[in-house]
């Protein structure tokens, strides 16, 4: 099997046209492995990928020639980079990781020789990467350094189709422009950095705090080029954004007659800040708008993709439900993007199904995908495979191809959660069951913690049956923590622990990645909740704790291990979890003392201390650790200006997101985070307010809206208050576990 199969390859090289230059590959070696440079040689067979309508799988095999030399052969870039990947995680047990960086300088200084050749195929052509909301989430501050970091992980886990559209402002501002729009049209109608993604949807229109300025703009679109252009050398297709519909409200007046309808208004906002006005596609104009952002973009970036990310109803209902509307609105954006590219391919998520399905009845949606006439121009992302797929009812999106999607993460938030047979015996499952399934990928809306989870789904991608997950963990440990010695067997055990509890979860009303009570209005009632932003845990905390020990007493075992930029990560991230625990049962406590007929206020006193206590000692272990850190997030925003004004503006959306989310709360603590610095600065005074209340008022006279009020009027002044949180070292934490805190 093994000499037909290196003959085959053999005779690919021999015919195969290397229509790529894999020098971007060499260009990753030499960003991460500068040293092993000329330990590896990569050999393109043929380009794989062919054209964007007709992909096909990807392969690859590495070997070691007779100079000691390893070589990667591959049908295609991805194929390089997912072959280089498997020998530096399998063979030399090294990776890169979020948050931590890169840790394969961590292998031996002469890399080992291979006694047989490592032979890979993917399952599936496509491997997505990004929810659009991840960009405000996680990325609307990222540098250029923080984005080489991203790419060179995503082409070294092999996804080859990530979305691309950072900074596409430009280009509509040069469009609106050319409409005869000014200035105070278009700025007014733009969303602050942090909110950008939900503008681009139609979800919100304007900015509260102040005007995007086109310093902004012009500096995102720069980080664009460089970004497109790494993704184009790293052998990727970038999904480019392109005219969605969404215009400003100045339409009116420089297109008196255009054809436009406001949309349905979103989560509370008011209607300053959303009903986004929407160009219906059938009017001569959106053809013309279309042909113009797409020209324009790529005269830019150049033509470097066919495929395009189009979403125009996001949490929003169309104008009519009328099937013959719903299909010419999709009909005619079709030909739009057709007229000006006639290889275009329509990317769209399939979130609008699941999360409008009230509105979206399977007639409806056939009605609607049925406009796109031609299968081979569209792609769904199935958004939420893991926990509530919509291909299966929708059989397969009407025939239309279609990618099977973790998402897993809502509004970025930090709770231990995975769902390990989910993601890999359904999506091995819908494979076999439906012949329109191109690709896998990762949807979540924040890319935050549990990094294992996302590994495992890629893997996948390249497996043709159910990873065992078993010793895919233990082979996953051994390469978080290389490069301080031997890994303790006490990793090993906390680690299969998780696997089978926290990461393992089965309960249907925990859809995704958690969330702390203690990041909620404090309230005596509804802040255990099941659904997507679910608080409620699936598994014993005492797991947990047992977890944490091995953990901790690892690092007696190996000292060094504190020296171990990931097993700083990950002690900080399962202290922060055994806390947050530990905080449900205290607030229980709380709220059934508060319910009794008896209690004295020296116990609510008491308790509520206990409570804030543990809170304030969260926030210094957390502060120990960048990237749990308030001042990271707020440091990054105003790092993007040198002009005072600009910088407090960006600070202040930077605050506002992962708090009030709106000029008053309309989605309050919806992107909360367990962050040092926000802790002690924004919870701890929330529940030392409530806690006041309950001593101030009895239960028969408790009153939330009052309390809200108190508290609302609170967080509406930290939105603009001084810079919080501080950086300390690793050792701090050290220490701190040490101490007889614990």
């Amino acid at each position: 099997m093994l000499l037909s199969s290196l003959w085959i390859w053999a005779t690919c090289l021999i015919l195969g046209l290397a229509a790529q230059s894999s020098q971007g590959i060499l260009d990753l070696v030499e960003r991460r492995l500068p040293n092993h440079v000329d330990d590896f040689e990569f050999r393109l067979l043929t380009n794989g990928i062919g054209n964007s309508t007709k992909p096909t799988n990807d392969s690859y095999i590495v070997s070691s020639t007779t100079v000691g030399k390893i070589l990667v052969e591959g049908n295609s870039l991805s194929a390089l980079s997912s072959g280089l990947h498997r020998y530096l995680t399998d063979v030399v047990h090294v990776d890169i990781f979020w948050y931590i960086g890169s840790q394969l300088e961590f292998g031996p200084s002469t890399l080992p020789a291979l006694n047989a050749a490592l032979i890979g195929s993917s399952i599936v052509p496509w491997r997505y990467h990004f929810n659009t909301v991840t960009f405000s989430y996680t990325a609307a501050f990222w540098t250029w350094e923080d984005w080489e970091l991203e790419l060179d992980w995503l082409a070294l886990r092999g996804v080859n189709l990530p979305l691309a559209w950072v900074g596409q402002e430009k280009i509509l501002v040069e469009v609106f422009q050319e409409l005869g729009m000014t200035d105070d049209d278009l700025f007014s109608y733009f969303s602050g950095p942090a909110f950008q993604a939900w503008n681009r949807f139609g979800n919100i229109q304007g900015s509260w705090g102040g005007d995007l300025p086109i310093e902004w703009i012009d500096n995102q679109f720069e980080l664009q080029k460089n970004i497109t252009k790494r993704m184009v050398e790293l052998g990727m297709t970038p999904v480019l954004p392109c005219f969605t519909g969404f215009v400003p409200r100045a339409i009116s007046r420089v297109l008196p007659n255009a054809m436009i309808v406001n949309g349905s208004d979103w989560s509370g906002f008011p209607a300053e800040y959303t009903n986004v006005t929407f160009l219906e596609p059938v009017d001569p104009t959106f053809a013309a708008l279309q042909k113009s952002f797409i020209t324009k973009q790529a005269d830019a970036l150049g033509n470097i993709t066919h495929i395009y990310t189009l979403d125009q109803y996001n949490e929003n209902n169309p104008y009519s439900g009328d099937l013959d509307y719903l299909r010419n609105v999709s009909y005619n954006t079709w030909q739009s993007l057709k007229a000006v590219d006639p290889d275009a391919i329509w990317m769209m998520q399939g979130w609008l199904f699941f999360s409008l399905s009230s509105f979206w009845t399977n007639e409806r949606i056939e009605a609607y995908l049925g406009g796109v006439e031609d299968n081979k121009d569209m792609i769904v992302i199935d958004l939420f495979s893991e926990t509530a797929p919509q291909w299966q009812r929708t059989n397969s999106y009407f025939g239309k191809p279609w990618l099977w999607c973790q998402l897993h993460n809502f509004g970025g938030n930090l709770g231990l959660y995975g769902q390990i047979m989910n993601v890999t015996i359904n999506p091995i499952e819908a494979l076999a069951n439906s012949s329109s399934l191109v690709g896998f990928g990762l949807t979540m809306e924040g890319q935050e913690g549990n990094e294992v989870m996302y590994d495992l789904l890629l893997d996948q991608a390249w497996s043709a049956s159910p990873i065992e997950t078993a010793t895919y963990f233990s082979n996953w440990v051994t390469r978080r923590y290389a490069g301080n010695g031997a890994v303790p067997g006490e990793l090993y055990i906390a680690w299969e622990m998780m696997r089978t509890t926290i990461y393992n979860n089965t309960n249907p009303s925990v859809q995704a990645v958690t969330k702390s009570i203690f990041e909620l209005t404090p309230n005596i009632t509804g802040l255990f909740r099941a659904g997507h932003h679910s608080t409620a845990i699936a598994y014993s905390p005492n797991t947990l704790v047992t977890a944490f020990n091995l953990m901790f007493n690892a690092s007696k075992t190996n000292p060094d291990l504190w020296n171990n930029a990931a097993y700083q990560y990950d002690m900080v991230d399962v202290t922060r979890q055994v806390f947050s625990n530990s905080f449900d049962q205290m607030y229980r406590s709380l709220v059934s003392a508060y319910l009794s007929s008896n209690v004295s206020n020296t116990t609510i006193s008491t308790l509520g201390k206990n409570m804030t206590s543990l809170l304030t000692t969260l926030d210094r272990v957390l502060s120990t650790n960048p990237a749990f850190s308030l001042s990271t997030w707020l440091s990054a925003a105003r790092a993007e200006s040198t002009n005072a004004t600009l910088q407090r503006f960006y600070e202040y959306n930077a605050r506002n997101q992962i708090t009030l989310w709106g000029p008053s709360g309309e989605i309050s603590d919806y992107a909360s985070k367990s962050w040092g610095g926000l802790l002690n600065g924004y919870y701890v005074p929330r529940w030392q307010m409530f806690v006041s209340y309950l001593l101030e008022v009895p239960v028969s006279r408790y009153n939330y809206t009052e309390l809200n009020s108190r508290l609302l009027a609170f967080e509406l002044k930290w939105q603009t208050q001084g810079m919080n949180g501080t950086v300390t070292s690793s050792q701090t934490f050290f220490a701190f576990l040490l101490s007889d805190n614990t």
